[in-house]
């Protein structure tokens, strides 16, 4: 099996260096790129498995990047970055990256949230050519012909608000979806007040599969940000 390539796009060297040292250790390879016009550059060339961007680079804002990337691949962006306000994380996930991981980070969550991107792309892998009417994560099943869902081999009832917005976290599992994309494609034109709304509907929509499985946890919150469909499986 080959090994993960992730690019590394950082252009402080201590912090380059030890997310290098750090993928070393889970033998994965990688690349490194100090500027935005590398970036891009070793994202096309090399097509890596995951990018971990900086938003800080020294050409052009990390941003922007991530929206020349999202012009031709879905390849998966985690943005590790020192701007922690709810502004700068909801930029860059409405842009099109997959996740935000806060400056200073622990070694053990960047590996968690890299994991959780090459299974989504190894799960997207296996969908090439073949439309799947059926999602399976853990406990929980929907099939999409049927327009059912089922947890624990038991069918449970939502509203058809409750089913598009758990087919749109399906769709997207381990990725952070933000307010304003989920009102887009839910609701089609998003205000500040429908934010209300959505909460209501998500924690309607978690009560109900957390009681069908027995409390477990399939939407995760991002307070401010938006939710994320948590992968359950193996």
């Amino acid at each position: 099996m080959n090994k993960p390539q992730i690019l590394i796009v950082e252009d402080d060297n201590a912090v380059a260096n030890l997310i290098a040292a750090t993928l070393e250790t889970q033998d994965y390879a990688y690349k490194r790129a100090q500027t935005g016009a590398q970036a891009v550059i070793e994202a096309v060339s090399c097509k890596p498995d995951v990018v971990l961007l900086d938003l800080g680079l020294p050409d052009m804002d990390g941003v922007d990047i991530i929206k020349k990337i999202r012009s031709w691949s879905a390849m998966p962006i985690i943005v590790v970055s020192a701007r922690s306000e709810d502004f700068d994380k909801v930029s860059a996930l409405d842009a099109g990256a997959d996740d935000y991981l806060t400056k200073p980070f622990s070694v053990d969550e960047l590996l968690a949230r890299l994991r959780v991107a090459l299974r989504r792309v190894r799960y997207d892998g296996t969908r090439v050519g073949e439309e799947s009417s059926v999602y399976e994560n853990g406990l929980l099943k929907i099939d999409y012909s049927a327009g059912c869902v089922f947890v624990s081999g038991k069918e449970v009832h939502l509203t058809p608000i409750e089913y598009k917005l758990l087919c749109l976290l399906a769709k997207n599992t381990g990725k952070v979806l933000t307010h304003n994309y989920i009102l887009k494609e839910v609701w089609g034109s998003p205000t500040a007040s429908d934010v209300s709304s959505l909460r209501v509907y998500m924690a309607t929509l978690r009560r109900k599969l957390e009681k069908s499985s027995g409390g477990v946890q399939y939407i995760q919150t991002h307070i401010g940000i938006g939710y994320r469909m948590l992968n359950n499986g193996k």
